[in-house]
C-alpha cells in the first residue's frame, strides 16, 4: 500500500512513474476540488460555467445512484416537466425540424456531415452534440460555429433562473442534471435564433436518453453499433441496439448503416412495431457511380460510412421540405444480405459535395503537422472505434513516411474512462510499435483554476491516477506478451467486422517500449514536445518531471528524432485537453 502511494505522490507532484509493485487498492478518496457554492448569477461566462459545474453529480453520489437504478422511463417524464418549467412544451419542438442521430461508432462524425451538408444548400442550421472537446459551449452550434460566450451566457442566465423561479419547495431535485440541461438549453437557442433545421445528437443510449423527448423528428439515423457504456445501455450489442432504435417514431423516416445481423434485426423489430420506415444506407461507391469520386473532409476509411448515412439523411430532410432539385424518397430495392430496404441510390449534388469536403469535426481522425511533430487525435474508445483509429494511424503513417536514416520515435498518448475496457483497448494499439506509451488524467493542469470548461467532479483525483497507472500496468503485460513468439498472435476483429482490419502478427521486439504515467496533460506534452513544437511552448519543466530513468533517457531520444509522432486517443476528453494546449485559439 505504501509503494502505491508513492506513486500516487509522485504522479501529483509532476513525475514520471513505474507501477512495479503498485497496487490499486483503495487510497483515501481526495475529490478533484469541492462542489462550488452556486454563484449569484453574473454576466461573465465563466460565472455561468461554473454555476453549471455544480449541476454535475459528484463521485460519491454517482457510486450511491448506480446501484440504485429505477425506471428509465420516470426520466423522460422529469425531462418534460423541465421543458415546462423552463417556458417550452413538448409541441414547440416540433418547430426545430429536427434530424435525430444515434449509435455507438461514428454518430458526432455523421451529424457533422449531415449539417454541413445542409448547410452548404444556405440553410441555417443548429447543432447539438456532445461531449466538448474545449469550451462547453461547443456542444451548441449555430451554422457550425460554437455560440459565442455572449450568448451562451444571456441564455444559460435566463434559463437557470426561469428554473429557479419555478422549483417546487417539496422537489428533492430542483434544477436538471448537466446534459440535461444543456439539452434544454440547446432547444431555447435554436427556437430563439430561429434555425432551419437543428441537428441533435443523442447522448447515451437512445430510449431514454433526455433528447428523446423529441416527438416528431423529420429523420432519424442509427450509426455503427457496438458494445459501450454497459452499465447503463447493457452487456450485449443487441441489447445496445434496442436502446438505440428508442428514437424511432412512427412514420418517421430511419436509416442504418450496415450492422451484424443480431443488432439489425433489433432495430428492424423495434422500426416494424411502431410503424416506422426503416432504410439500409448502400456503399458510399454506389453513390460515386457514374461521377467523381467524393472528397471527404474527414480522414479515415471508416468515415466513409458516416458519410454515406449522412447523405441519406440530408436527402431525405430536403425531400420531405420540397427542396427544388431533390427527388421522392423511395427504396431503390430490397437488401438480400441484411432484409432491410436499400436506400435510394443517387447522384449527390454539388451542395452535398462540397458539404462533405468541408466538415470539419476536430479531435476525430485531426492530424496537425508542427515542424518535427505530428499530432495524430482520434477519440476512439470502443473496440471497433480503435480498430478504425488503428489502421487510420498506420495509413497515416506510411503516407508521410520520410526518406532517411535519421531515427523517427513513435508516442502514444492514452486514457480512458468509465466501464470500458482499456486492456482490450489498449491491445489493439500494440501493432502500431510505439517506442513509448504515456498515459495521464483528463486534467489540463494540475490546477483547475482558469480550466472550468474541462472539470468533472464524477471522479476524484485518486480515482484517475490509479487508472492510469493501471493502464500502465496492462501496456507492460502487453509489451511482454508480445516479446514472446508463442505467445504473441493477430487480435481477431469484431463480429460482423470487415476482414480488412486484420491485423498481421509482429515480430517479436528486441527492446521493450519504455512506459510513463504523468499527473496531468501538460506535464505530458512537456515531456514528449522537449520544446520542439513550435506552438506549446510552456515554461521550463517542473521540478522533478525528469527523475524517472525513462523520462530521463526518452527525453534525450525524443531531441534527437528526424520526427516525432504522436497518437492521442482512448478519450475525447483527453484529446478536448491535447487541443486546448496545442491550439490556444480553441479557447477564445
Amino acid at each position: 500500500m505504501s509503494r502505491a502511494r508513492s506513486h500516487l505522490r509522485a504522479a501529483f507532484y509532476l513525475e514520471a512513474v513505474s507501477p512495479r509493485g503498485a497496487t490499486t487498492r483503495t487510497a483515501a478518496r481526495r475529490a478533484l476540488s469541492a462542489r462550488p457554492a452556486p454563484l449569484k448569477p453574473g454576466m461573465e461566462y465563466q460565472d455561468a460555467v461554473r454555476t453549471l459545474n455544480t449541476l454535475q453529480t459528484n463521485a460519491s453520489y454517482l457510486e450511491q445512484v448506480k446501484s440504485q437504478q429505477g425506471d428509465p422511463q420516470t426520466k423522460l417524464e422529469a425531462m418534460e416537466l423541465y421543458l415546462a418549467r423552463s417556458g417550452l412544451q413538448v409541441e414547440d419542438l416540433d418547430r426545430l425540424n429536427i434530424i435525430h442521430i444515434t449509435g455507438t461508432k461514428g454518430k458526432g462524425s455523421t451529424c457533422a456531415f449531415t449539417e454541413r451538408i445542409l448547410r452548404s444548400y444556405g440553410l441555417k442550421t443548429g447543432f447539438f452534440s456532445s461531449p466538448h472537446l474545449v469550451q462547453v459551449r461547443e456542444r451548441i452550434r449555430i451554422n457550425g460555429q460554437p455560440i459565442s460566450r455572449e450568448l451562451f451566457t444571456k441564455h444559460f442566465w435566463r434559463l437557470y433562473q426561469r428554473l429557479e423561479e419555478t422549483k417546487d419547495s417539496k422537489s428533492r431535485v430542483s434544477m436538471p442534471a448537466y446534459f440535461r440541461f444543456l439539452t434544454l438549453m440547446a432547444f431555447h437557442v435554436f427556437l430563439q435564433e430561429k434555425v432551419d433545421l437543428a441537428v441533435v445528437e443523442v447522448g447515451i443510449g437512445g430510449a431514454y436518453d433526455c433528447t428523446n423527448i423529441i416527438r416528431k423528428p423529420v429523420v432519424c439515423g442509427v450509426s455503427s453499433l457496438g458494445v459501450d457504456h454497459t452499465s447503463l445501455l447493457g452487456d450485449t450489442v443487441e441489447k445496445i441496439a434496442w436502446q438505440k432504435g428508442g428514437i424511432f417514431k412512427h412514420g418517421v423516416p430511419a436509416f442504418t448503416v450496415p450492422q451484424p445481423d443480431g443488432p439489425l434485426a433489433v432495430l428492424k423489430e423495434r422500426a416494424e412495431q411502431i410503424s416506422c420506415p426503416l432504410y439500409l444506407c448502400p456503399q458510399l461507391e454506389a453513390l460515386e457511380e457514374g461521377g467523381p469520386p467524393l472528397t471527404l473532409g474527414l480522414e479515415g476509411e471508416h468515415q466513409r460510412s458516416n458519410a454515406a448515412l449522412a447523405l441519406q439523411l440530408a436527402r431525405c430532410w430536403l425531400q420531405q421540405k420540397d427542396h427544388r432539385g431533390i427527388g421522392e424518397l423511395t427504396a431503390s430495392r430490397p437488401s438480400l444480405l441484411q432484409q432491410l430496404p436499400l436506400a435510394p441510390v443517387f447522384q449527390p449534388t454539388s451542395h452535398m459535395r462540397h458539404g462533405l469536403r468541408d466538415t470539419e469535426w476536430p479531435g476525430r481522425s485531426q492530424v496537425l503537422r508542427r515542424g518535427h511533430l505530428t499530432w495524430y487525435l482520434d477519440g476512439a474508445h470502443t473496440s471497433s472505434s480503435m480498430q478504425a483509429c488503428v489502421r487510420w494511424f498506420r495509413q497515416a503513417l506510411h503516407r508521410g513516411e520520410r526518406r532517411g536514416s535519421a531515427p523517427e520515435v513513435r508516442v502514444l498518448l492514452f486514457n480512458s474512462t468509465g466501464d470500458r475496457d482499456p486492456a482490450a483497448l489498449l491491445k489493439l494499439l500494440q501493432p502500431c510499435q510505439f517506442d513509448y506509451a504515456v498515459f495521464c488524467p483528463n486534467l489540463t493542469e494540475v490546477s483547475s483554476t482558469g480550466n472550468e470548461d474541462q472539470q468533472n467532479f464524477t471522479v476524484t483525483l485518486d480515482q484517475v491516477l490509479l487508472r492510469c497507472l493501471e493502464h500502465q500496468q496492462h501496456w507492460r503485460h502487453l509489451d511482454e506478451e508480445q516479446a514472446s513468439p508463442d505467445l504473441w498472435s493477430a487480435p481477431s476483429p469484431e463480429p460482423g467486422g470487415p476482414a480488412s482490419l486484420r491485423l498481421a502478427p509482429c515480430p517479436p521486439h528486441t527492446h521493450s517500449s519504455g512506459s510513463l504515467v504523468f499527473s496531468c496533460i501538460s506535464h505530458a506534452l512537456q515531456w514528449i514536445t522537449q520544446g520542439r513544437d513550435p506552438v506549446f511552448q510552456p515554461p521550463s519543466p517542473p521540478r522533478g518531471l525528469l527523475a524517472h530513468p525513462v523520462a530521463g533517457s526518452g527525453a534525450s531520444v525524443l531531441r534527437e528524432a528526424a520526427a516525432i509522432h504522436v497518437l492521442v486517443t482512448g478519450s475525447l476528453h483527453l484529446v478536448g485537453g491535447v487541443l486546448k494546449l496545442l491550439e490556444p485559439s480553441l479557447s477564445q
